[in-house]
């Protein structure tokens, strides 16, 4: 709960916010086809935005560095990996299975080895279940959290405080304007820089290179999570919908 965030360092050039979001919506894309656990993504994730603050990249590399990214989560966080060569398939073999273990290893020797990360999903799990939230809620705020996951500030958040605020945000758009999970681990203020961003993600919907986590979460098997979101944020504060969850 107490993990720290990642340093808040601009992206390296030419990386911009919106390539970043491109590349972590099609590595949701590929998580979910490959059926993997939901703590692997989060850590492909952290591990990308990890290399990204510690060197250079180039361009036309960057969908290979997401991609051994998962790699890497998969064999920390899988019983079953894929196989290099299937990545390359899914790939569009933009890349060969060569290239995708030097980028494995330029990853592991970037980072020291240090792998191991706590991500926000094991935080919301627990702070839910500390909460009594309701499945309602606490589906909502999985939602707000993986939508998060596309903002590039989103890196700079602790794991503890980016899960409180998912569930904060949730809680108050199925309960009401003034409703806060109890126990209340972080202050409002701590957590108002963060609820306005997951959002701005909600009612941005299906936008192009960002419509991944839209359109799982829309799916009948997770309840029209992410349409009842659009929708309950838009009750939450009639006739300002860009600024829901502010204060």
């Amino acid at each position: 709960m107490v993990c720290r965030a990642l340093p808040q360092r601009a992206l390296p050039r030419p990386v911009t916010p919106e390539m970043r979001a491109l590349v972590v919506d099609w590595l949701v894309q590929v998580h979910e086809y490959l059926g993997l656990a939901g703590d692997t993504l989060y850590l492909a994730v952290h591990l990308l935005d990890s290399y990204l603050r510690a060197g250079r990249v180039r361009l036309r590399r960057l969908q290979l560095l997401g991609v051994a990214c998962l790699f890497v989560a998969c064999k920390m966080e899988e019983c079953v990996l894929p196989e290099p060569e299937f990545l390359c398939l899914l790939g569009a073999w933009s890349f060969s299975r060569a290239e995708l273990l030097r980028a494995e290893r330029r990853i592991l020797s970037c980072l020291d080895f240090r792998l191991h990360h706590p991500g926000p999903l094991l935080c919301l799990g627990l702070l839910a279940a500390l909460a009594g939230s309701s499945a309602q809620v606490t589906r909502l705020a999985t939602y707000f959290l993986e939508l998060s996951l596309l903002e590039a500030e989103a890196a700079g958040w602790e794991p503890g405080r980016r899960a409180a605020a998912a569930l904060s945000l949730a809680h108050r758009v199925v309960d009401g304007a003034g409703s806060r999970p109890e126990p209340a681990l972080y202050s409002p203020a701590e957590l108002d820089a963060l609820e306005p961003c997951m959002a701005r993600a909600a009612l941005r919907g299906p936008a192009p290179g960002r419509a991944a986590v839209f359109l799982k979460y829309a799916r009948p098997q997770c309840q029209g999570t992410s349409l009842a979101a659009a929708r309950l944020l838009r009750r939450l504060q009639p006739g300002r919908p860009q600024s829901a969850g502010s204060q």
